[in-house]
């Protein structure tokens, strides 16, 4: 299984979990300069600083934003 299929387990996984939303972390915190993501998360600088503070509504449409990063990336796959 390679990173994005991870991720996108995750997504299923997190989505699939109603409340208490978990945090999309997996300890791989590097920026990556082109796309602006966290090339372990797939979250933004400003999800990953803002994500404690976020309501749960608010940490679901970011695990929603990650599914649709992984998903645009994997058709970018050959």
């Amino acid at each position: 299984m390679n990173a994005l299929d991870t991720i996108a387990r995750n997504v299923d996984l997190a989505l699939g979990s109603g409340n208490n939303m978990p945090s999309p972390c997996v300890s791989v915190c590097r920026m990556d300069s082109g796309s602006g993501l966290c090339e372990g998360c797939l979250r933004t600088l400003d999800e990953v600083a803002r994500w404690s503070t976020m309501t749960e509504v608010g940490k679901r449409t970011v695990w929603t934003l990650i599914g649709q990063r992984v998903a645009a990336r994997q058709e970018a796959l050959p």
